[in-house]
């Protein structure tokens, strides 16, 4: 499964076939964004652009879901390789160049090494949720979580021009 290789931090992350890459790297604390990209990014919602990355190797486009509509306008004067993370789903390991646009002290020597080396196999399946009270999950819902809200008062319809 799935093993993300940030080349610029020098860490392998795990993650699940269809993961949103974005959302990788902050769970894992790697730094995606440059100043302007730490005062004020979208959160995710591909409208900033602060958060490309440079997808590295062959299997560079096996390896991530297809560009989205959204990449193909704000990444369109971009290389190829280059993806919004927060658009980006990793189905398989990949080798990841955070911030490209910013220069890397022997970037072409890093990134070679990181091609070469193999990647580590990934978790092979999604965690499973811990079940509650001794519960499983499907226990939790019961009938009375189910039940309808009752609201004291009377709400009266009105009409647009009509007082209450």
């Amino acid at each position: 499964m799935p093993v993300i290789r940030f080349v610029r931090e020098g860490r392998d992350v795990e993650c699940f076939p269809g993961e949103n890459l974005r959302a990788v790297a902050v769970r894992e604390g790697i730094q995606l964004y440059g100043l302007k990209g730490q005062l004020g990014n979208c959160g995710g919602c591909g409208q900033c652009s602060t958060c490309f990355v440079k997808i590295e190797g062959e299997t560079s486009t096996a390896a991530m879901s297809p560009r989205t509509a959204v990449e193909e306008v704000k990444l369109r004067r971009r290389p190829e390789g280059w993806r919004l993370a927060c658009q980006s789903l990793v189905e398989q390991s990949v080798v990841v160049v955070t911030k490209p646009q910013a220069s890397m002290p022997e970037q072409n020597k890093r990134v070679a090494a990181a091609l070469a080396a193999t990647l580590p196999p990934g978790p092979v399946e999604w965690p499973v949720a811990p079940a509650v009270d001794g519960e499983t999950a499907d226990q939790s819902v019961t009938d009375e979580s189910m039940r309808p809200l009752k609201v004291s008062g009377q709400a009266s319809p009105a009409t647009p021009g009509e007082e209450r």
